[in-house]
This record gives structure tokens, C-alpha cells and sequence, in this order.
């Protein structure tokens, strides 16, 4: 039986590992990026734009994402076997499975760390930088964009990041570090821009390329199902909880099948 708490034994020295590396000041660093484009608005006096600074700023909170959940797992465990410091770890009385369960769970809550504070930067400048109406003062109207659709586009990006970051740990396990790096961005990029539009595509084309396509779409993540920028961008309110609710199963049935399939690969490895 799987113990838990040797599985947060090896997410916490994963997170500390994180913080000597000084991604979390990466981070950081990130996260002013996103204060640039919203703090033009007041600065310019342009209040028709901010619809559109939400968008560019929503984008890149997307993309940071993206890189930091795949450059945070693809390294985790060939970084180990590469200075072979997964031999010390597996001699104490500790399981594979449980050393690739730790290092999924400090990657994805490292990367959940830094979505989190995206987030926290995009909503304090939304509510600050907006114009107050009459009866509300700037702390109210910053509370105000933390509403349920807010909260529930958060909680999908965090399912988005735990999914990806499954992923690229499995696909650490039998590729490379640059080809898992590359085929975990090209599959979670490619899916959020063209996932709902695979079946149009796979009817279009012609055989082999249609059968290629309906494969990627029955077997693929799709990444698309987590974005909710247009839904916060334009306001349409928050997602049925039935809805909700099957995308988050969807989320723990692939992730519980990629960490299966991590922990088999892991456990017929040579080291």
C-alpha cells in the first residue's frame, strides 16, 4: 500500500529543490510581466482597451502556465537519474511507485504555486485599475472580479496544470528531455488552439491523415475543455456544476492513467 506520507516526503525536497533552483523568483518575475499591460490603462487614459488587456494579459498567464508545468516535470526524475541521485532515494525502504507519485505531486504544486500568483496579480489590477461606479469604492470593485466565474476558471487552469504536468512526467520516462519538452508543448498548444476542431479536420482529410486525426482525438488530452478566457473576457457567468464536475472527473480518470503508466514504465527501468 502506497504511504502518503513518503509521497510528500519527495514532493517537499522536490519543492525545495524548485526554490534553490530559483524558478519561483522566475515566477516572480513572470508575474510583473503581467502587471506591464494592465498598468497602461490608467497611464494612457485609454479605457476602451481594457476588454483587450485582459485578453493579452489572460494569454500570457496561458502561456507561462504552459512552460513552467513542462519545465518543472520534464526535468524531475532524468534530472535524478542523470546525477544519479535516485540511487540513494530508492535505497531506503521506499517505492517507485511512490518516488514518481512525490515528484508528480511537488512539480504540480509548484506549478499550481505560480499559476496562483498570476492570478492573484490579474484580479488585484483588474478590480484596481477599473473604474469604480458612484456607490463603490476600489477595494469593492476588485472584489467584485473575484465572482464564481472567476473562481471556477482558476480551478480549471489548476486541472489544465495537474493534466499537463502528469503528462510530461510520463513522457519523461521514454523520451529525451528535448523531445519530451518539445512533443508536451506542441500536443498542449495544438490541442488548446485546433482540440474542438479535430473531427472537422479528420473529416476533411484524407486516409491515412484522417484516421491520424481521429486517433490524436480520441487519445489525446483535450486541453481545450480548461480554457475559460473568452467566458471571463466577455462575462457569460459561470459554468453548470455538471459540467464542471465531469470535466474534473475526466481530469482524474487521465491523470490516474498517465501515473499508472509512469509508475509501470519507472518500475522496468534500469538504472
Amino acid at each position: 500500500m502506497l504511504s502518503i506520507r513518503k509521497i510528500w516526503a519527495v514532493a517537499r525536497v522536490s519543492l525545495l529543490e524548485l526554490l534553490r533552483r530559483r524558478d519561483v523568483y522566475v515566477a516572480l518575475i513572470l508575474a510583473v510581466v503581467l502587471v506591464v499591460p494592465l498598468s497602461t490603462v490608467n497611464f494612457f487614459g485609454v479605457e476602451g482597451i481594457v476588454r483587450h488587456l485582459r485578453e493579452v494579459s489572460l494569454l500570457l498567464i496561458w502561456l507561462f502556465s504552459v512552460v513552467i508545468a513542462i519545465t518543472t516535470a520534464a526535468r524531475q526524475i532524468p534530472g535524478e537519474l542523470q546525477r544519479r541521485t535516485i540511487l540513494p532515494l530508492l535505497a531506503r525502504p521506499i517505492r517507485r511507485s511512490e518516488v514518481v507519485l512525490g515528484k508528480y505531486v511537488g512539480s504540480a504544486l509548484a506549478a499550481s504555486a505560480a499559476l496562483l500568483l498570476f492570478y492573484l496579480c490579474y484580479v488585484l489590477l483588474t478590480g484596481l485599475l477599473s473604474e469604480p461606479q458612484a456607490e463603490t469604492t476600489r477595494m469593492q470593485a476588485t472584489l467584485m472580479h473575484m465572482d464564481m466565474t472567476m473562481g471556477q476558471a482558476i480551478l480549471m487552469h489548476l486541472a489544465f496544470v495537474w493534466l499537463l504536468t502528469a503528462m510530461t512526467m510520463a513522457g519523461s520516462l521514454i523520451l529525451t528531455v528535448s523531445a519530451n519538452l518539445t512533443c508536451c508543448a506542441l500536443v498542449a498548444v495544438g490541442m488548446l488552439l485546433f482540440g474542438e476542431q479535430l473531427p472537422k479536420i479528420a473529416d476533411q482529410a484524407v486516409f491515412p491523415a484522417s484516421w491520424i486525426v481521429r486517433l490524436a482525438h480520441y487519445v489525446l488530452p483535450h486541453f481545450e475543455f480548461y480554457d475559460s478566457r473568452v467566458r471571463l473576457i466577455h462575462e457569460w457567468g459561470a459554468y453548470d456544476w455538471g459540467v464542471l464536475a465531469i470535466v474534473l472527473l475526466y481530469t482524474l480518470l487521465y491523470i490516474a492513467f498517465l501515473m499508472i503508466f509512469s509508475t509501470l514504465v519507472f518500475n522496468r527501468k534500469r538504472l
